[in-house]
């Protein structure tokens, strides 16, 4: 894992800009507290920041090798789980390998296939390969878009970087936010290419970006495919079983302290469980890592989104598999912290925000990064095999709008709508927004010959989850791992497992009338009953009145400012939540969170703000 940043230009010699590329590379050091590196050539400067975790002492970045036509480079952020195979295959192909790492293999397998090197990786990457054989920039994606990757046009080539900061530091970027970019930033929805800054574009996932001098061009070497599905319930239930033993064990490869992330849901007690298994098989120990926060477990009351409490099923799960398990326990006052509120701001590049889930998440990460620098998280699982509650509700499987807006409408508004001024609501017509964006992903979904009108909407209701509400999640969880220096891999985001998963229909997917069956047979002799039974529960809030009480004396301290936010929110929104006193309804608490992250987001960016 690392973070890359580069600049073509054709118009300029780079060699004179080599501060510029330092200061686009500097951006991307809490991604690669380990090393740097920054490759000038005339018309392309190329710049990484290295989070060292396979061959520590041969994977140095940027990475070249030296051919009879010229030099091809590459900048390389994430890692190949199967760069072992596509080293011997190489090889047998005459090729001859200086390092350990992934990094030269991809390098090299460049060399072979060119672009369609792309199509034989397996694992969440994102890298840009300078080829001055014919002066041409290609910049590729993994399939799910896990590791980011964004670029900025110019007039004579293009920047790009592992996050939007490192394209900001150049000063050819400019930092102007529009409409359309707020839209994005509230819609709830993460349209894909898009990005919250004028004139940067993320490349897609599963895309490649090339450019050369005849300019800028990009398509998709991967969309996630409809296929019949022709197993039967116990086939499906045993190739779920091996994809998911093989992932994880190829996740688990690292020269560095790994672990795993468990809450004691499903989703991570299963990758927990499996790794554990894995392990053990090398006589090895897995350790495991959840939050918690102080009194959570005596003053826990029930609600409709968490039934119950995480820390005791982590325990067990934790006991039943043999992990050393680790709770980090968090106080009202660690994730009020305005110091932290800023890190996470200024590790996502926007105000999009879940407050103190982000806040807590990043504290979090910052106590696993003190023992581990790879984590196994069950993130994406209830993308994949439908665990969310509105996949089983009539109203949200009948909705014209994306699921998860047609549960959460009022929340929504809360949040979003509410703490604008009467004008920028008006101006940003986000209902016909959302509506346009809900039309356009179903334009993308490929309907299999003889598929019911019910099994194909839930197949497209499972594609909305995998394109748009994943991606809100990967890039969460993404930009406030790596602001830590730790590398979280996802093995849900597999593709063969994605591409077996979304293809299998939805009654094999709940056969047993739940949510994630397949998952839930799957891994069933692996994990504790109480685990196996337990209804899902979302990732924790702190329930702390003092948090609330803390969010209001910031409000209050904001207020008597003449920050620039005002002129977004209006004034008398958070005047009338101050008045409030004592517990607050959670979409009070939100919309509280929610200005704060902006206010925070403006004093540090900047933007232009052009509406």
């Amino acid at each position: 894992m690392c973070g890359i940043a580069g600049w073509v230009s054709y118009d300029r010699d780079l060699a004179r800009h080599q501060a510029d590329l330092d200061a686009m590379t500097a951006t991307m050091a809490c991604r690669g507290p380990d090393a740097a590196g920054v490759q000038l050539d005339r018309h392309a400067g190329l710049g990484h920041r290295r989070l060292a975790v396979i061959d520590i002492d041969g994977g140095t970045q940027p990475m070249a090798v030296q051919t009879d036509d010229g030099t091809v480079t590459i900048t390389y952020s994430g890692e190949v789980y199967n760069f072992g195979e596509l080293r011997g295959e190489l090889r047998r192909r005459g090729h001859r390998f200086r390092t350990r790492s992934d990094t030269e293999v991809v390098l090299h397998g460049y060399l072979e296939w060119g672009e369609a090197v792309a199509e034989r990786l397996n694992g969440m990457y994102a890298f840009a390969v300078w080829d001055s054989r014919v002066e041409k920039l290609v910049l590729i994606r993994d399939r799910l878009g896990v590791k980011p990757l964004y670029y900025y046009r110019t007039d004579d080539g293009v920047l790009f970087g592992s996050e939007p900061k490192a394209i900001l530091a150049n000063p050819l970027a400019e930092r102007v936010v529009d409409l359309a970019g707020i839209r994005e930033l509230v819609s709830f929805t993460q349209t894909p290419g898009s990005a919250v800054w004028c004139g940067m574009n993320e490349v897609l996932p599963g895309g490649i970006v090339t450019v050369d001098r005849a300019g800028l061009r990009e398509h998709r070497y991967w969309t996630l495919p409809s296929r019949p599905h022709t197993d039967d319930l116990q086939t499906t239930i045993a190739n779920v079983r091996s994809l998911l033993g093989d992932v994880v064990e190829r996740q688990l490869v690292s020269d560095v302290p790994r672990c795993t992330l468990l809450s004691g849901g499903l989703d991570s007690s299963a990758i927990t469980a499996i790794a554990a298994a894995k392990l053990g098989e090398r006589g090895e120990k897995v350790r495991s890592f959840a939050v918690d926060f102080t009194g959570r477990e005596d003053d826990f009351v029930a609600d409709d989104l968490r039934a119950t409490t995480d820390a005791p099923y982590a325990r067990e799960v934790s006991a039943h598999v043999g992990s050393l398990h680790e709770s980090v326990v968090l106080n009202h006052q660690d994730i009020a912290d305005p110091a932290v509120r800023r890190a996470v701001i200024t590790a996502r590049d926007s105000p999009l925000s879940l407050g103190d889930m982000d806040t807590s998440l990043y504290l979090l990460f910052q106590a696993i990064r003190q023992h581990s620098t790879v984590a196994l998280s069950g993130e994406s699982a209830d993308e994949v095999f439908g665990g969310y509650r509105w996949f089983f509700q009539p109203e949200a499987q009948a909705a014209a709008t994306f699921p998860w807006m047609a549960v959460f409408v009022s929340g929504a508004k809360a949040q979003v709508s509410d703490r604008f001024n009467a004008d920028i609501t008006a101006a940003l017509d986000l209902p016909s927004y959302i509506r346009d964006r809900y039309a356009e992903a179903l334009t993308e979904i490929e309907r299999v010959d003889g598929e019911s009108d019910h099994e194909f909407r839930m197949r497209e209701m499972c594609y909305l989850h995998l394109t748009r509400f994943v991606r809100m999640l990967l890039e969460r969880k993404d930009r406030i791992s790596m602001a830590v220096g730790l590398e979280v891999r996802v093995p849900f985001c597999d593709h063969r497992l994605v591409e077996y998963v979304y293809n299998t229909p939805w009654s094999m997917k709940t056969f047993d009338g739940r949510e994630k069956s397949l998952l839930r047979a799957a891994t069933a002799d692996l994990l504790p009953r109480s685990v196996l039974d337990r209804v899902k529960a979302p990732y924790p809030a702190t329930l702390d009145p003092m948090y609330t009480s803390a969010l209001l004396q910031q409000c209050r301290d904001l207020l008597a400012t003449d920050s620039p936010v005002f002129n977004l929110v209006d004034r008398t929104y958070l005047e009338d939540i101050t008045r409030e006193s004592g517990a607050l309804p959670i979409e009070i608490r939100n919309g509280m969170e929610r200005v704060l992250d902006l206010s925070t987001w403006l004093d540090i960016y900047r933007p232009e703000l052009r509406f």
